[in-house]
């Protein structure tokens, strides 16, 4: 037997939360500190999650017509300044190069809004060639000065970016949120993780822009995460950038204009909802390896027994399934996949064949179940499905529980301190939300939803004055 040297997860997640996390992610092997502060390696089993996620979402949008495009990673000082509430909002994150070769500053990209539309005013002309759209696929580099933590704040990033030009407000309106609506879509059908949609603030809007739309859940810590945002960006854009159109009636117009994205933060996100204390578990859409076959290995019968589990290999191989034969105990092998997550293990030794059969056991539940091999494929699309579907039913509960209702300040700050997410009846002033964070030790407005109960008698929670309506606060990422 080959000498065993396995080290485990070594914290409970209900106990220090931010080192699991970071223990889960080296451990399971989906990210690796880089030698450049701040930045991060992605792995090849987290990056095949960020190519499922880039897949689904292509599949998407495709259906509304956007199409993939690329723009330069450098970016010219001037082009900032066109817009000037977005560079003052973006002001303290850009990383520059000085050395370009006519003397200008380029940004290396934070986000790519400003040299995508010096394009859009060169392209753009008529209005037969509205609406635009188009998608970029790329990094994202951001100087941060806070602590970072793997996937979910780091120096540089990957990420999806659309953006859209339209002749009318009602298409922008409509899709700007369509695509914030398809967001949802993936996080749960796809990552099986729950998220509150709704309307930013104006102080946690993007800036320059004339709304933003989020994606948010709250973590099992009680912090918020913001899984997506599409921003409407009104006319701004277009004013800075001298992007026109000539309409039917000949008149020159200014178009009306989005952009969207989400980013390799979802993939944090799935591993703080769905991790446990033995070590990550991935959703099955998203797993390259949904299954792990263990046989069970003793010197007489284990020709045998090897022989049937490449047998049951070959039957599932549109799972991409693992047959670890190595020589270790099963023990060793059961805790190295549930490590990493594999969604289903098949253990089968000689007394399982002399039944016909083998044992299925689920990681994220770990039931057990004997399936006889002539239904194993079978049972191992309804296993697959049933996990996919308990994992999202489990992340809504937990997201559900960590959520409060508060009617004022007080309540509030008991409520934040606890580790809880609050829902309250608030004014929307920013004034209020300014004095909000300062009182409660960080806490902001996380969004509004789009359709919360309405009451007019309501007031601020903090300040009393007539209410905006329904908006989560919390701590956040």
């Amino acid at each position: 037997m080959t000498k065993e040297t396995q080290e485990g997860i070594t914290v409970k997640k209900e106990e220090n939360f931010s080192e699991w996390y970071q223990q889960v992610i080296l451990k399971a092997q989906l990210a690796d500190y880089s030698a450049v502060k701040g930045c991060m390696i992605i792995r090849p089993s987290a990056y095949h999650i960020w190519q499922e996620i880039q897949d689904d979402f292509n599949r998407r949008i495709k259906k509304f017509g956007v199409k993939n495009a690329y723009f330069p990673l450098f970016i010219p000082e001037s082009f900032f300044q066109r817009e000037a509430e977005h560079a003052q909002g973006f002001k303290p994150e850009v990383a520059w190069v000085s050395n370009s070769e006519d003397g200008e500053r380029l940004a290396i990209r934070p986000t790519s809004e400003t040299v995508i539309y010096d394009s859009y005013s060169k392209w753009i002309r008529s209005h037969r060639d509205l609406p635009l759209r188009i998608n970029q696929w790329a990094n994202i580099v951001r100087w941060e000065t806070k602590a970072t933590r793997l996937f979910i704040r780091t120096r540089e990033f990957l990420w999806q970016e659309g953006h859209c030009v339209y002749e009318t407000e009602d298409e922008c309106d409509k899709e700007t949120r369509m695509y914030l609506d398809e967001y949802k879509k993936l996080c749960e059908d796809l990552l099986a993780l729950p998220v509150i949609t709704g309307k930013k603030s104006e102080k946690e809007k993007f800036a320059g822009a004339s709304q933003t739309l989020s994606i948010e859940s709250i973590m099992p810590d009680g912090k918020a995460l913001q899984m997506g945002t599409s921003h409407n960006l009104g006319q701004n854009f277009a004013k800075s950038f001298k992007i026109s159109f000539l309409g039917e009636d000949g008149k020159e117009r200014l178009p009306w204009q989005n952009s969207w994205g989400i980013s390799t933060r979802l993939i944090g996100a799935l591993v703080m909802f769905h991790g446990d204390d033995k070590g990550l578990i991935l959703p099955p859409k998203v797993a390259f390896s949904r299954i792990v076959i263990i046989p069970i290995l003793f010197k007489k019968t284990q020709d045998k027994v090897l022989k049937k589990a490449k047998e049951i290999k070959k039957k599932l191989l549109k799972h991409n399934p693992i047959l670890d034969d190595r020589n270790y105990s099963p023990g060793w092998k059961y805790n190295e996949w549930e490590l990493k997550g594999i969604p289903i293990r098949i253990e089968i030794g000689p007394r399982d064949i002399k039944k016909n059969q083998v044992v299925i056991v689920r990681r994220d539940n770990n039931e057990k179940k004997s399936v006889k091999i002539s239904d194993i494929q079978r049972e191992i699309e309804a296993t697959l499905d049933m996990i996919q579907k308990n994992l999202l039913a489990r992340a809504k509960k937990k997201m559900e529980s960590k959520i409060v209702y508060v009617k004022d300040f007080s309540e509030f700050k008991k409520a934040i301190k606890s580790g809880k997410a609050v829902k309250a009846y608030w004014c929307g002033v920013r004034k209020c939300e300014d004095e909000i964070k300062d009182k409660s030790e960080g806490a902001k407005s996380i969004n509004m939803p789009f359709d919360p109960p309405k009451n007019v008698d309501e007031k601020c929670f903090h300040c009393n004055e007539i209410s905006s309506g329904l908006w989560y606060f919390a701590k956040s990422y």
